[in-house]
């Protein structure tokens, strides 16, 4: 048995692997259920109520998804999540936004215009309340040249639309009540 768990033997290297292996694992885990977590709980905070996965026509024509729709005390609130890792290099006329993290790098569209579209869209169903949209990026994105329009992070979400005086906040909800239930009574018939 000593042979079999000795310094140089295999069956040591493949333990000592496995149990590497498995900490990194719960590491990885442990981070992406803070980020989901961390932003579960800034939602909670400024939402008083919320929608994921609405579908509603677009200004236009045809039909635009919203991933999340938010009634906070400010009015309505689209928000677009991104979950990338690295720096990310994008600005308010640039097409393409290019993240680079430690071992790899990809661009994507720029947000913005899909959001202002959103926007819109949201807007010419309740005319009557304000309506604004983030580009959320989480923890694991870092802005190095400066930050575009309409893009935040999870404590400046909080921050410009948490509210301390939820009772008095309660006020300006139930004004937008009406409002959001047509949301919600348009996304109920997209999903029948």
């Amino acid at each position: 048995m000593n042979d079999l768990l000795s310094e140089n033997s295999p069956l040591t290297w493949l333990f000592v692997a496995a149990v590497v292996a498995l900490i990194a694992f719960w590491i990885v885990l442990r981070r992406k259920r803070s980020h989901t977590q961390s932003l579960a709980g800034v939602l909670n905070n400024i939402a008083f109520e919320r929608i994921q996965g609405l579908v509603i026509p677009k200004a236009d024509e045809g039909e635009i998804q919203i991933d999340h729709l938010i009634l906070t005390a400010q009015g309505l609130l689209i928000i677009d999540i991104k979950d990338v890792n690295g720096a990310v290099f994008g600005g308010d006329k640039l097409q393409d936004w290019t993240v680079i993290g430690a071992n790899s790098r990809f661009t994507f569209s720029n947000p913005q215009p899909a959001l202002y579209d959103r926007i819109a869209a949201v807007r010419q169903v309740v005319r009557q309340v304000p309506v604004s949209g983030r580009i959320l990026f989480l923890e694991g994105a870092s802005f190095t040249k400066g930050i575009p329009s309409l893009v935040c992070n999870l404590d400046e979400l909080r921050a410009e639309f948490g509210d301390q005086d939820r009772s008095a906040a309660k006020v300006k909800i139930e004004a937008f009540k009406p409002h959001w239930e047509q949301i919600q009574a348009l996304a109920d018939r997209a999903t029948a």
